[in-house]
């Protein structure tokens, strides 16, 4: 009879990751799988799951080796965590389904392991449970899309400042003294970044000084309130962060096997509302980034607003018709922002007959607040090519910004003309957009930012102030060869 329970105990592992396995949709990447991978490794390696080490050591050495089991990004609820997506990391790795690797290429599981010398799991009692109970897929997106936001918004003040510059903004707006009146931390950030890009006795500006008799009383809220618009976006990202780090290195198993009391309780870890609600806040906060962008490209494009600039920022504007469709670009991507911006955490349905009667939405969280995140890097990259088309007036009358952002339009010069009559324009926002995603714009400002402080005696927080990028690892997509 023992012998009858313990070979149905293990059938039942297998059978729980075959049946688990039904995610449908478009695949994750090979670098989110990876992420996956890694994150579910580290959840096992504390000890709470009660997983063999040599079953560990199986899902450690496919890691290591970078065999990626194809993984549909639709089908999880994030209630039990994220059981699908990692069912079919699992069911790869007992030599089912499809996987991928640098070497071999796309084909069978099973063929891929037997190629890298691994052998498939062997599941012993709860293994199976203990492999796919998680949070793993919500909370790799989400940190993706954290540390994404993070050199977003660092680069959307840049951007925003030369706007401000080239639409004979106002620099007193940005006084410390205001922002320490309301001294919110991301309010304040901002408001130091933006002074140390614009004129000042560190960096002086003939733009500015050719300008001083032309400038309003009080600029429009898009150039005045960029410290209190983009300062709750760089909050809402450092909250994120707290959030998502602590998911990241949290057990996330049911039931728990708390092996110092020998005891093994059910609990409710699996449960992804919290990456799903912050992911939520995430894409709502970063959204706003692009929603203050897409109504100052409106003001750089419209003589109405522009300052003295020509229409869309063109000559001959008869013939040609410069950033008016660009705008148009920006602004459906604004607007589409605004239906991805529903928190999916805000909806919940009952599955797995009633027990699971209370769901986060997690995944589409997750993967939502990256499509934002995609959406506002390249409404971004328009109003960093609409602001140095607009510069392209001013030089040509012998007037130079500050050296920051003379160094940004350098950069955007290197690889894309001024815009002299209409041509192809798709091109120009996809290389500026990845100008932006390689943070190119702020590794190039940010020297002279630090030059600022140093002139100052500031001390930048390590948050505000980060190291000049980060890198995803880029692997071959194997979703393209299916």
């Amino acid at each position: 009879m023992a012998c009858i329970l313990l070979q149905n105990a293990e059938q039942l592992q297998v059978n729980l990751i075959r049946s688990h396995s039904s995610g449908i949709g478009d695949y994750l990447s090979t670098k989110h799988v990876r992420m996956l991978m890694a994150l579910r490794i580290n959840i096992l390696a504390k000890g709470f799951s009660g997983i063999s080490a040599e079953s560990l050591e199986t899902v450690v050495n496919a890691f290591n080796k970078s065999c990626l089991p194809l993984v549909p990004e639709q089908g999880t609820v994030g209630a039990s965590g994220d059981l699908a997506p990692l069912s079919h990391i699992m069911l790869g790795l007992l030599g089912e389904g499809k996987m991928w690797s640098p070497s071999t290429g796309l084909d069978d599981a099973k063929v891929v392991l037997e190629r890298h010398g691994l052998k498939p799991l062997t599941l012993k009692p709860k293994e199976g449970l203990a492999l796919i109970n998680g949070t793993q897929m919500i909370t790799a997106l989400g940190a993706e899309a954290v540390e994404r936001a993070k050199y977003l918004a660092l680069q959307a003040d840049l951007i925003a400042a030369l706007t401000v510059e080239v639409l004979k903004g106002n620099v007193a707006q940005f006084d410390p003294d205001i922002h320490a009146a309301r001294p919110h931390p991301g309010q304040i950030e901002v408001a130091s970044r933006m002074r140390s890009l614009l004129n000042s006795d560190v960096f002086e500006s003939k733009c500015y000084a050719s300008c001083k008799n032309d400038r309003k009383v009080q600029d429009p809220y898009t150039l005045r309130c960029i410290p209190q618009v983009h300062g709750i976006v760089v909050d809402t990202i450092n909250f994120t962060k707290n959030v998502i780090t602590t998911e990241m290195n949290s057990a996330t198993d049911n039931p728990m096997v708390l092996k110092d009391r020998h005891v093994l309780i059910s609990g409710g870890n699996f449960h992804g509302e919290y990456p799903a609600k912050v992911l939520d806040y995430l894409a709502i906060g970063v959204h706003e980034l692009a929603n203050i962008s897409e109504r100052r490209i409106e003001r750089l494009v419209n003589c109405a607003y522009s300052e003295g600039l020509p229409s869309f920022l063109v000559q001959e504007g008869g013939i040609n018709s410069g950033f008016m469709i660009a705008h148009c670009t920006a602004a459906a991507l604004t607007s589409e922002n605004k239906v991805l911006c529903h928190p999916s955490s805000s909806d919940t349905i009952s599955t797995s007959g009633g027990t699971e009667d209370h769901v986060s939405m997690g995944g589409w969280s997750a993967r939502k607040a990256l499509k934002v995140i995609n959406n506002v890097e390249n409404i971004l990259a328009i109003e960093l090519l609409a602001g140095c088309q607009a510069l392209e007036f001013f030089h040509a009358n012998g007037y130079t910004t500050t050296e920051p952002l003379e160094a940004i339009y350098k950069v955007v010069r290197k690889y894309i003309k001024p815009w002299q009559k209409d041509r192809y324009m798709s091109p120009d926002i996809e290389i500026a957009a990845s100008l932006i995603q390689s943070n190119k714009i702020w590794n190039t400002a940010r020297p002279f930012i630090m030059k600022y402080y140093q002139a100052k005696n500031m001390l930048p927080s390590l948050s505000s102030f980060p190291s000049p990028g980060f890198k995803i690892l880029n692997t071959e997509e194997y979703g393209n060869q299916v």
